[in-house]
């Protein structure tokens, strides 16, 4: 998906990050809920828990910090030639990425500590810059394409609101619907 943004610690703290970053992930994938102490983390770490405290404060914002970096993508949105199935294809991948059981648990951890630590605001960033290469290049192949407003409001936030607040999820279908109503709507070029 997008390019990953900023500069990774380097050295020691680097090193320390991706120990502890994997040994949640590793907890995570033998617990089936996130029931495991800092202790525990810093264990399977290699680290003090001290350590886990200093840099994150407590575990939900560990826990945080480790799905945010989940949630980054790894590259740029599939390149199609055509706004329409650029987006339906960006659309697609993201819907079925965040309402997958790891990125609902995922989008949980976030929201679990959001006040705290202002993760939301990198999740949206990340999800921002993945529309806004799509339509970068819409424009460039002087294409009309939807606002980036529009395709967060209509698209991404009614994803959003059903993953965290209602207990059936919208299907497919209706993503597909969310996408193709922004599609309808495209500014000139």
């Amino acid at each position: 998906m997008a390019i990953r943004e900023g500069s990774r610690p380097g050295g020691r703290s680097a090193r320390v990050q991706e120990s502890v970053h994997q040994a949640v992930r590793d907890l995570l994938a033998e617990h089936s809920s996130p029931n495991f102490t800092v202790p525990m983390i810093a264990a399977r770490a290699g680290v003090t828990a001290s350590t886990i405290y200093r840099r994150w404060g407590d575990l939900s914002q560990l826990l945080a910090d480790v799905a945010v970096e989940r949630l980054r993508p790894d590259g740029e949105p599939l390149d199609t030639g055509h706004v329409e199935t650029d987006l339906r294809a960006w659309a697609e991948q993201f819907f079925e990425e965040m309402t997958s059981a790891p990125g609902r648990a995922m989008v949980r951890d976030v929201m679990a500590c959001a006040a705290q630590g202002g993760w939301q605001s990198q999740c949206s960033s990340y999800t921002q810059t993945q529309i806004q290469i799509i339509l970068d290049r819409a424009t460039q192949r002087g294409e009309r394409a939807p606002d980036l407003e529009l395709i967060m409001d209509r698209f991404v936030a009614p994803v959003m609101y059903r993953i965290l607040f209602q207990s059936k999820p919208l299907t497919l279908e209706g993503a597909r619907t969310l996408i193709d109503s922004c599609l309808l709507e495209r500014k000139a070029t």
